[in-house]
């Protein structure tokens, strides 16, 4: 049996609140502990800063910063496992959010990308996959329900 994966999951979401509060939800720890990652996070939104998102039931997730446009684009390298710091491409993935105004709101697109280059069978690649599609959407959902409500 053949398994195809996906290289690349896109979510887009119009949040009805300014694109500096979309920003702050996006890249601050307490905002993220609400609508990503529930048992904490730590954050440096700089090129070369590192981060680490923790889920009681998944562990510690690693990653380095990339990019860090306020109010722009926020992308980030993310470890494929849990408790390991990510050295080659092969063990983590590409994450990216760009944000734009839109009207009086913001439109956030997300994409996660990298996949296939992933160094696991591709069983493991599928898995992730689906698995990171469905949290994502959810994620982003949460996301843009926290900056309306604290908008408003």
């Amino acid at each position: 049996m053949t398994v195809t994966v996906d290289d690349r999951i896109e979510r887009e979401v119009y949040v009805p609140a300014p694109i500096d509060r979309v920003w702050r939800v996006l890249t601050t720890p307490e905002h993220i502990r609400a609508w990503y990652a529930p048992g904490g996070c730590e954050i440096d939104p700089h090129p070369g800063g590192r981060l680490r998102f923790r889920w009681d039931e998944h562990g510690e997730f690693h990653g380095m910063v990339e990019r860090a446009v306020p109010d722009a684009l926020f992308r980030f390298r993310l470890a494929l496992e849990p408790d390991h710091a990510p050295s080659d491409p092969g063990e983590a993935t590409l994450v990216e959010f760009a944000l734009s105004p839109e009207g009086r709101g913001t439109r956030l697109r997300f994409a996660e990308s990298g996949i296939r280059a992933l160094a696991v069978p591709e069983d493991a690649k599928a898995k992730h996959a689906e698995y990171a599609a469905l949290s994502w959407t959810s994620a982003l959902e949460e996301l843009a329900a926290i900056a309306a409500a604290s908008h408003n």
